[in-house]
């Protein structure tokens, strides 16, 4: 064991989500620096294989399948985690759902369930960690968001909403928590679009296959950035150069970005590949397969962000950026 992973030997974070995409790579990531992992999802398969891989990294993993929407399994699941390990130092609530359609034609059910994954289900983590921070006056509770809270884009209005819904309860329980003078920190990290299986598996009312939009980066990058967050947090992170474009210019000129986005996200969220006949999806049952951190687009995925490398210097983190 190195000299950062001994410092974090004893340190507990709970990645929710963990079974694939940037769950999978956030688990890995505080995994090589000797963290104690807690890996919560539906999926058995995906959680197995991230264990092995927090494991063969240098830390310590427990699975506990549990889906995020349900309060009480979560309540639990942290209940359990505390009494099997003594604390929790940091939280990631990263687990998403999400929908690809024009607003007309996606079901109600569907909407609901985005919302209580998405949404809900990063609330009644909050809730779960800060059940067991409290006491202690410690503890990072990371929200893994997505520029997509600031400015949404069409045939994703259920995920855009649940995600804009976060920032408007986070920012509301980081003045209660400074209020109380309360030592737990809150911190919010939105990112650009990344090469994760969810354009896989999500559920779609589209002809073509679903796509990410624009520059497309590898989940490490994400990764790295809340790992950070959850050792150095500050009120907000904006990863990837198009998330800071997203946010900053919502800021000024949000008209110009409603013609945009109609012009260009509607056929740029889509791939020129037919969907499948009958595809599988994960928005309601979990997909008893592997699909790791990694979506089917790593010819076109970056490694390497330079705005993600300017945030790590800013925090401190620059000399160590690249061995994160």
């Amino acid at each position: 064991m190195n000299e950062d992973q001994s410092s974090y030997a004893s340190k507990v974070v709970v990645v929710t989500g963990a079974s694939g995409g940037i769950g999978r790579a956030t688990a890995r990531e505080f995994g090589r620096h000797g963290w104690r992992v807690a890996l919560l999802a539906r999926g058995i398969a995906g959680l197995q294989a991230a264990k092995r891989e927090v494991e063969l990294a240098g830390g310590t993993a427990l699975i506990l399948t549990v889906d995020i929407a349900d309060k009480s399994a979560i309540d639990e699941a942290a209940a359990q985690i505390v009494s099997m390990w003594g604390k929790i130092d940091v939280w990631v609530n990263n687990a998403m759902a999400t929908v690809f359609g024009p607003v007309e034609v996606i079901p109600s059910e569907d909407f609901k369930r985005v919302t209580d994954v998405t949404y809900l289900g990063s609330v009644w983590g909050t809730l779960a960690a800060l059940t067991h921070m409290r006491p202690r006056n410690t503890g990072v509770i990371v929200q893994v968001g997505s520029a997509l809270a600031y400015r949404s884009i069409p045939l994703q209005a259920a995920y855009c909403g649940a995600k804009s819904a976060l920032r408007g309860f986070t920012d509301s329980l980081r003045s209660e928590l400074l209020h109380d003078r309360c030592g737990v920190k809150l911190t919010s990290v939105h990112l650009s679009a990344f090469n994760t299986p969810q354009f896989d598996i999500a559920r779609s009312f589209m002809p073509r296959r679903s796509q990410p939009m624009g520059t497309i980066f590898q989940p490490e990058i994400a990764a790295r950035a809340i790992y950070r967050a959850g050792c150095s947090p500050r009120r907000e992170f904006w990863i990837g150069w198009p998330a800071i474009q997203a946010i900053v210019g919502n800021k000024f000129m949000p008209g110009y970005l409603d013609k945009k986005m109609a012009k260009e996200a509607y056929e740029g969220q889509l791939s020129d590949e037919k969907a499948h006949a009958d595809p599988v999806d994960n928005l309601y049952t979990a997909i008893q397969r592997d699909y790791g951190a990694h979506g089917r687009f790593d010819t076109q995925a970056r490694r390497f962000s330079f705005a993600a490398w300017l945030s790590s210097i800013r925090m401190g983190f620059g000399s160590k950026y690249h061995k994160l």
